[in-house]
């Protein structure tokens, strides 16, 4: 079982919730502001957060930025919101996954056990290559989860330098979405535009587009590869 923060404001919901999860028995803490969770993240090591976007002191995307900065904790964001491009930046800025209320319990539940499998999966993995990876300018260190592009240290979100630091490993190699889902994101199907979303915005932290490509290619119908400029 896990141990969860739960960052709901709503005092219905967040009873109903803290039922539903000792229940299934979780252990749980609860908080109602950004700041309560990230103070309580700091201190109390969690297997996984849920987190509301509709909070009294802080926008919840604004809290999940926050919260990657001091944590790769999983998150599953809990949201109202329907909007496809919001969605598409809450997983870019770090969520693990969503939830669209209402849900069910049965459906929270589901969606738990897939990302804390993904979690435990990621963590039985082994530890990172200490070797540092360099392809043509870029240098990438696994260990301390740094990239420089000819020196200069790239800012980087978690899943953009999971994602480059995986196809920089396989440099010249066309890897499909399905094995990027499977090795970067941990999931055996999800939704391509995910991906593209995350390559985009590499692409332009590494001063390049899709239509004029320096170190990421893809491959309509195939794959993407990284390999060095010639």
């Amino acid at each position: 079982m896990a141990s969860v923060l739960v960052v709901e404001d709503d005092p219905f919901v967040r009873s109903a919730l803290i039922r539903h999860l000792t229940e299934a028995s979780h252990t749980v803490r609860s908080v109602g502001t950004a700041l309560e969770a990230l103070r309580e993240v700091a201190q109390v090591g969690f297997d996984l957060v849920i987190l509301d976007l509709g909070l009294p002191d802080l926008d919840g995307a604004e809290a999940l930025k926050m919260l990657r900065g001091i944590t790769d904790v999983p998150v599953i964001v809990a949201t109202a919101r329907d909007d496809e491009a919001e969605i598409v930046r809450l997983l870019n800025d770090g969520a693990d996954d969503y939830l669209t209320k209402p849900f069910s319990v049965a459906h929270l539940s589901a969606r738990m056990a897939a990302v804390l499998r993904r979690a435990r999966v990621g963590a039985a993995g082994g530890a990172p290559p200490s070797r540092e990876i360099r392809v043509g300018g870029l240098a990438i260190d696994p260990l301390r989860r740094q990239a420089a592009l000819d020196g200069t240290l790239l800012d980087l979100t978690r899943r953009e330098f999971d994602l480059l630091a995986f196809l920089a490993g396989r440099p010249g190699v066309v890897v499909s979405r399905k094995e990027l889902l499977a090795e970067v994101w941990r999931q055996s199907y999800g939704d391509d535009q995910t991906i593209d979303v995350h390559l985009s915005w590499l692409r332009r932290k590494l001063g390049e587009t899709a239509a004029r490509p320096r170190y990421l290619h893809t491959l309509r119908g195939v794959g993407v590869k990284l390999e060095p400029p010639r």
